[in-house]
């Protein structure tokens, strides 16, 4: 099995397929093909290796889209998402003269009648097995999902968007389709929000398919809530994570260097190019991801020089140098010191990036966030907390990225104070990249007679933080709250009741230093299911983590349409006024 697959979500998954895909084509000894669509490649290669395929008598893995050579001999598998384009596809391959001996059907959601009957009509004969398993979403990371949707942000967000409610529906079944693959049926709870209804409208659509998808169950017995609670929340609830610059070693190297498909690039020292894959596979980054990066500079050398020493190598300083020599000399160890190099060099990466220009910008933005400076003075005048980002020669990124924390940190400021700062930024043609955030419902512009009351914070006061990592994601104090039974009942309303004993045990802040448990020493307690509309960011993934670990008798999964990174949302943001098919971009982290 994949060391990915040892890891929480993951896990489950993977046995789940192997209990219904697997488990049905191992009844047959014969080797078999593997069939599968853009969505479910993505699904099965983040929970199993083409190793574990092999060993349950799989071959071969095709693109479903992809014109293939005939194996009539052969049976093929056939894991697709119920929609026209795939289940075409498939037709394509039996009709008129078939490409495989048989067909064993597999589709990740419910699949509407029109398209099954047109399966039945030219293909029955082939069809041995078609089964619905409802999984449609991707286990990220052990407690991370997403629904592999971006463009869910504009067709949500969009006031020209043509297609919100297909979206919220497909978002629901979706997240039916978790709750059915983790054999939870949770207590429903939304964000009440005075100006946005897409909280509550999802929740609706989940405690409605939530029931009707019990109700059918093939046990024929009515399910009864389990030990869980989902919420639902929408990205206005926290504008300031997404935006904020992290020095966590994971939402660090997202935000600053060009890492796409979690697929981290670089040279070594020869310049040569080389890639590293940053999954839970590697061991190494599952250890140093949530770590702030003072912590990992440190710990990295660290192991090195312990593996070193292990080796009889002579004390020196650690280079990517030194190491390739030491691992061209000792090829027995050289798998172990890969993980090493790979985060040495992206470490040295991060801090190249903060030395340059993050770390000045950092103690603006985290007093603006949090509201105080260091001491823990309270900021009278953010304007005189922002105008050094201003003054200084920071990209246009970086500035927008503090006029947005700014704006945040008022709750809107007046149309002429938006206006200078915009001419100040010299972004007076792309100024949507401000003023779109009043379509998630963030206050943007406001007369100084109703600026909105600020949210009431968790007191953090005595917590252990680094000076320029103060701030705490919103959705780590909702976390906490739940698993105490905190949440105000006018603030969060019940949507359908949880089970009166859901409860996790007192919540301590997780922010404390502990000693970390593995994955596998998980209790099965109660579990708390957290959905973001919108996109959640690398900071409010690591509070999912940080909490469970800190309140043993519950597991907090988090999830979202998609990961955002600070880029990827301002652009985002910023083509909401446009069209359904235009796209910008901003220009990214260069120097202005």
């Amino acid at each position: 099995m994949a060391a990915a697959s040892d890891h929480g979500l993951k896990r489950i998954v993977w046995k789940r397929i192997k209990e219904t895909i697997i488990a049905d084509c191992r009844k047959s000894e014969v080797w078999k093909i593997l069939i599968l669509d853009p969505f479910t490649t993505k699904l099965l290669s983040s929970c199993c290796k083409m190793s574990d395929l092999m060993a349950e008598k799989i071959t071969i893995v095709e693109d479903l889209y992809k014109i293939r050579e005939p194996v009539q001999e052969m049976k093929a598998i056939y894991f697709m998402s119920p929609t026209t384009k795939c289940v075409e596809a498939f037709i394509a391959d039996f009709k008129p003269k078939p490409k495989y001996k048989a067909a064993y059907v597999y589709f990740t959601d419910y699949c509407p009648d029109e398209l099954f009957n047109n399966m039945k009509l030219y293909c029955a004969k082939y069809i041995r097995v078609c089964k619905e398993i409802n999984m449609s979403f991707i286990p990220q990371e052990a407690q991370v999902f997403t629904c592999d949707n971006p463009v869910a942000f504009h067709s949500i967000y969009s006031p020209n968007s043509q297609d919100k409610k297909k979206t919220l529906e497909t978002l629901a079944n979706q997240l039916v389709t978790l709750c059915a693959t983790l054999d939870e049926y949770p207590g429903i709870r939304y964000k009440k929000d005075s100006n946005m209804e897409n909280a509550k409208t999802l929740a609706e659509l989940v405690d409605n398919k939530l029931a009707r998808h019990y109700e059918l169950d093939d046990s024929g017995k009515k399910k009864g809530k389990t030990q869980a609670q989902l919420l639902i929340v929408e990205r206005a609830f926290d504008p300031v994570s997404p935006i904020l610059h992290e020095l966590t070693y994971q939402a660090m190297a997202y935000d600053l260097i060009d890492i796409q498909n979690d697929t981290y690039k670089y040279k070594s020292k020869d310049g040569s190019e080389k890639q590293a894959l940053l999954t839970e596979d590697d061991m190494l980054w599952v250890r140093l991801r949530h770590k702030h990066i003072a912590e990992v500079s440190e710990q990295i050398p660290k192991m090195v020089k312990e593996i070193s020493a292990s080796k009889k190598q002579p004390d020196g300083k650690i280079t990517i140098s030194n190491l390739a020599q030491m691992m061209k000399k000792m090829p027995s160890f050289r798998k172990q010191m890969t993980e090493q190099t790979i985060h040495l060099q992206l470490a040295e990466d991060c801090m190249q990036h903060f030395s340059n220009n993050v770390e000045k910008l950092c103690k603006a933005e985290q007093d603006l966030a949090v509201g105080s400076d260091v001491d823990g003075l309270k900021v009278k005048d953010s304007m005189r907390t922002l105008l050094p980002v201003l003054l200084y020669p920071y990209s246009t990124h970086e500035k927008v990225r503090a006029v947005l924390l700014y704006i945040f940190s008022l709750n809107g400021t007046t149309d002429e104070n938006l206006n200078k700062l915009i001419q100040h930024v010299k972004i007076e043609d792309e100024r949507e990249f401000i003023l779109n955030w009043k379509e998630l419902g963030v206050p943007i512009i406001t007369t100084p007679s109703i600026f909105p009351r600020k949210t009431a914070r968790r007191d953090r006061s005595q917590e252990q933080t680094y000076n320029l990592s103060r701030w705490t994601p919103v959705i780590k104090d909702v976390m906490e709250d739940a698993v105490e039974n905190k949440l105000d009942t006018r603030e969060w309303p019940h949507q359908s009741e949880s089970p009166a004993a859901w409860n996790g045990s007192g919540a301590v802040s997780a922010r404390q230093k502990h000693k970390a448990s593995s994955q596998d020493e998980r209790r099965s307690g109660s579990r708390l299911i957290i959905f973001v509309i919108g996109g959640i960011s690398y900071s409010e993934m690591r509070s999912a983590y940080e909490v469970t670990q800190a309140v043993k008798s519950c597991e907090v999964i988090i999830g979202s349409s998609h990961i955002l990174t600070p880029t990827r949302l301002l652009n985002d943001i910023k083509v909401l006024s446009k069209g359904p098919v235009e796209t910008f971009t901003i220009e990214e982290r260069s120097n202005a």
